[in-house]
């Protein structure tokens, strides 16, 4: 399966414009990460394309979220490490995180919600003007929704990296495709 195929099959089964662009950083994020480790770019990113295929059939049932995905990709010629990736980014199906693959799509899944968020609380709501020391900031407030944050050490320690190396590569990787994005 090709990128503009892969995309193609995210917009049709994708309804909210947010997942579809979250789909588009995450994948840009994973790229980058596959960059920094020396691995297969094209299969990281396509795990980030593709992990939330099945977001609105699974919406109202969290724990079928990675599963039906799966079902969805195993129709396509895709590499059998992106399906077990997409399962394993679901905490709620308790599937090991083996490769780093995996652990970095589980990260930037959240990650990638909080820089978006950042750039929707700036005035001009652009990604471009987001900086790592405001996610960090934000991050820090207790009203702020998101998972990861400085109690999540555990998960960034796996792959060698702090929370504030993560958020700067992630950050790096989102901003290259900003102009992708409208809010």
């Amino acid at each position: 399966m090709t990128r503009n195929e892969a995309l193609e099959e995210l917009k049709l089964r994708l309804f909210n414009k947010e997942i579809l662009q979250r789909s588009i950083a995450a994948e840009a994020i994973m790229k980058e990460f596959a960059r920094y480790y020396n691995a297969d770019v094209d299969i990281w990113g396509m795990a980030g394309l593709l992990h939330d295929i099945d977001y609105d059939k699974t919406i109202d049932d969290p724990a079928l979220h990675g599963v039906i995905g799966a079902r969805i990709l195993e129709n396509f010629d895709i590499d059998g490490a992106i399906i077990y990736t997409v399962q394993a980014h679901n905490d709620l199906l308790a599937i090991p995180r083996k490769r780093k693959m995996d652990k970095v799509l589980f990260i930037s899944d959240f990650v990638c919600d909080a820089i978006i968020k950042c750039a929707l609380a700036l005035p001009d709501k652009k990604l471009s003007v987001v900086t790592e020391e405001f996610v960090l900031k934000k991050l820090g407030e207790k009203d702020f929704p998101v998972f990861i944050n400085k109690d999540n050490v555990e998960y960034f320690e796996e792959l060698g990296l702090t929370l504030e190396e993560f958020i700067k590569i992630s950050l790096k990787a989102i901003q290259r495709i900003s102009e992708e994005f409208s809010f």
